[in-house]
């Protein structure tokens, strides 16, 4: 099922054939008295985001740490994934991102949870797939604790996709590349208004042929959405936007340790997923979002928002674990060798369904300003899979294959069993949030939320094959927040800010004896100190340091997954995004971590670090615009990243890491349109290096890509 070679190509003539330039009203909109819905992004850096809090609020402001990538940054720094955008920011990491799967992250060292971290517009979306970015304004990220915005999710924080919307000037911006290996993009984007101007429309399409860096690890990706919006009168708004995307990608899982002591030694374009029979991960998944809101006054409005998401996967893998030979589970043998197992489960579904209301207003009592929300949301999600075939390989159930030296072996030639209703999460809060102005250096943010929790989870059948009553969950919490902001400057701010949050517990994965059940919801608590900073319009900084404390979760001895004692993360994190100079542009991300297990009562884990987080880890990227040529640029990023503890105990650690890339670009108009050609070579000098170190499914080490080159032209008419 690939991609035709010249799909991209196809794809974009089709949609401007569709919609070409005359066939829509280039008149600029009238002034509206809603604000601004379009952002075109022409700064170098974005300085407003709306994932920290409940309105779109200056960054200066805000008693959080917040980064942000605009879409023009994207285009510029040639993103195509959140993978590519995360080496820009040092308080991600991977966290069990294989290649031809879901993309997985951590923040702050703590994992994100796959059903309620990511965010599409506020609103929680599956991370179990990639998440497009073709229809995306912005990507924000909230770093820490997010109970008063976000209700359930990680303590790391969480990541908010904001969709692209009508423009009020006509966009039309066709993005063509190649990558080493034979990867092929292309993306088209089309905005603007009809010829009546209450109505405009935002369309994206792209479709990418896959060549990985892991050999094998090829596939295809499509994708379509369209927004628009109705301007019903100067006081409503009406926005309604629907996407839909299709993945069919070959995974490539990671390696173990041999003997479970040793690193491989192994070249990172090994695939392990190699078999005659392995096939494609399919995904699908859209979505359809709604969003209202009516200006009753210039002080006070209500906006009612809706998104409902539909995820559906069917995932093979010929999967390697273990040494059955040496009885190692898990674990690779000395020489290599590694069980393969037939995995296959087909029809996985999730249907997330977000509805939140709220109000916000402006008033005073007597000297003191408020900025007022409140409102309610409803979160409902059902999970549907089948019991899945995992079975060691082979005519006899007994097949192994090499890391160095492939064999080929038979499948178990078994299938998943059919899908049921598995899980069932319903999710109710109401929360309010106040910004109070004591003067005017001084504000007071405060604010809680009260979710309840209900969960109903399959648990299995009794010996008569019936199915047994589902575990049921149904309580409360109390999630609040509050913060203090003072301007020492207009450009120059200081905050402390303590928070609660909650999470569901983690699901037990394959290897543990509960496996496929979830933990009890948990609580985490957050004091966080920072310092903000804007050195000019088109320059910031800041520095956050703080400390986040939560159940620390691991599969025991026992082979079942606790909640037992605390995970503490303390941490520091340092940002410089703008434009230095005229012709210098700057983006300096450092966090410094110390992670520790603790409360266990076990001397193995007690005091040792936390796996999969480095100590210290930057990114620095600089772009240089070269005077002497009018529209060329040169460019760099390097990311460092230290040393990872592998395993709970910390007996093995993999080896910090320093990855360069290169690239440049050039502005310039062929026959009468704007285009920028860029190219780039991604680990410039084609480095080694371990990039992720999960503890998931027994523990696995995934390599970073090999040096990669890749050319593209952004032509806007």
């Amino acid at each position: 099922m690939s991609t035709p070679k010249f799909a991209v190509s196809v794809i974009a003539m089709a949609v401007l054939q569709a919609f070409p330039g005359a066939a829509v009203a280039e008149t600029s909109a009238p002034e509206q008295a809603l604000p601004e819905v379009v952002i075109t992004g022409a700064k170098t850096q974005a300085s407003r985001a709306s994932v920290a809090g409940f309105s779109n609020a200056p960054l200066l402001e805000t008693p959080a740490s917040v980064s942000v990538l605009s879409s023009q940054q994207m285009l510029d720094l040639q993103i195509r994934s959140t993978t590519d955008a995360a080496k820009y920011d040092a308080s991600l990491s991977d966290a069990y991102n294989a290649v031809g799967y879901s993309e997985q992250f951590s923040i702050r060292g703590f994992k994100l949870d796959n059903s309620s971290s990511y965010r599409k517009d506020g609103m929680a979306i599956p991370g179990e797939t990639q998440i497009p970015l073709e229809n995306k304004e912005r990507l924000e990220v909230l770093k820490g604790l997010s109970g008063l915005q976000a209700g359930v999710s990680a303590p790391g924080g969480i990541v908010n996709y904001v969709t692209k919307r009508p423009t009020d000037t006509p966009v039309r911006t066709v993005v063509l590349e190649e990558r080493e290996r034979g990867t092929l993009y292309g993306a088209v984007d089309l905005g603007g208004r009809f010829e009546d101007t209450r109505f405009g429309y935002r369309f994206n399409a792209a479709a990418e042929r896959l060549r990985s860096y892991i050999k094998g690890a090829d596939g295809n990706r499509k994708f379509v959405s369209a927004a628009f919006d109705w301007q019903i009168s100067p006081q409503a708004l009406l926005q309604v936007d629907a996407d839909y995307q299709k993945k069919s990608q070959v995974t490539a899982p990671g390696f173990q340790l041999l003997n479970n002591l040793t690193l491989p030694n192994i070249p990172a374009d090994t695939m392990l997923n190699n078999q005659p029979w392995s096939r494609p991960v399919e995904t699908t998944s859209s979505n359809i979002g709604v969003r209202f809101e009516y200006k009753f006054t210039p002080d006070w409005s209500a906006t009612v928002s809706a998104n409902q998401h539909q995820f559906k996967r069917d995932d093979y893998t010929a999967f390697p674990y273990g040494c059955g030979a040496e009885g190692l589970y898990p674990g690779f043998c000395g020489n290599g060798d590694y069980d393969v197992y037939d995995y296959v489960s087909l029809g996985e579904k999730k249907s997330p369904l977000t509805v939140q209301a709220l109000v916000q207003g402006k008033f005073t009592t007597g000297s003191i300003a408020h900025a007022f929300t409140g409102g309610a949301s409803l979160f409902r999600n059902s999970e549907k899979w089948g019991d899945y075939l995992y079975t060691q390989a082979g005519t006899d159930g007994k097949a192994f294959s090499n890391i160095y030296h492939p064999i080929m072996v038979a499948p178990n030639g078994g299938t998943s069993l059919p899908v049921s209703e598995r899980r069932r999460d319903n999710e109710r809060a109401l929360f309010a949030q106040d910004i109070l102005s004591l003067n005017e250096q001084l504000k007071l943010h405060a604010g809680a939320r009260y979710v309840q929790v209900k969960r109903d989870e399959y648990v299995g059948k009794d010996d008569k094959d019936i199915v047994l009553p589902f575990a049921h969950t149904d309580i409360g919490f109390w999630l609040p927040n509050v913060a203090l902001v003072y301007s020492l400057r207009p450009n120059v701010s200081v905050y402390t800010s303590y928070a609660q949050g909650l999470e569901h517990g983690g699901v037990a994965g394959i290897g543990t004896k509960n496996v496929g059940l979830a933990l009890a919801p948990g609580k985490s608590k957050q004091v966080e100190v920072g310092v903000k900073a804007d050195i000019h319009p088109d320059l910031s900084a800041s520095v956050a340091l703080f400390e986040i404390r939560k159940g620390l979760e691991y599969t025991d001895a026992q082979k079942y997954l606790v909640r037992n004692g605390q995970a503490q993360n303390r941490g520091l994190e340092m940002a410089v995004n703008g434009r230095a100079s005229r012709d210098l542009t700057v983006g300096v991300s450092a966090t410094a971590l110390n992670t520790r297990q603790r409360d266990t009562g076990q001397a193995d884990l007690d005091g040792k670090r936390v796996t999969n987080v480095a100590a210290f880890k930057s990114s620095v990227y600089a772009d240089y615009a070269v005077p002497q040529v009018a529209g060329l640029s040169v460019n760099a990023n390097w990311v460092y990243s230290g040393k990872k503890a592998f395993d709970k105990e910390n007996q093995v650690f993999v080896p910090a890491y320093h990855v360069m890339n290169l690239g440049g670009a050039y502005a310039t108009r062929i026959a009468g349109m704007q285009t920028t050609l860029r190219a780039s070579v991604d680990n410039a000098f084609d480095k080694f290096y371990w990039r992720d170190v999960t503890p998931d499914l027994g523990g696995y080490l995934m390599p970073g890509a090999t040096r990669t080159f890749r050319v593209s032209a952004q032509m806007d008419f």
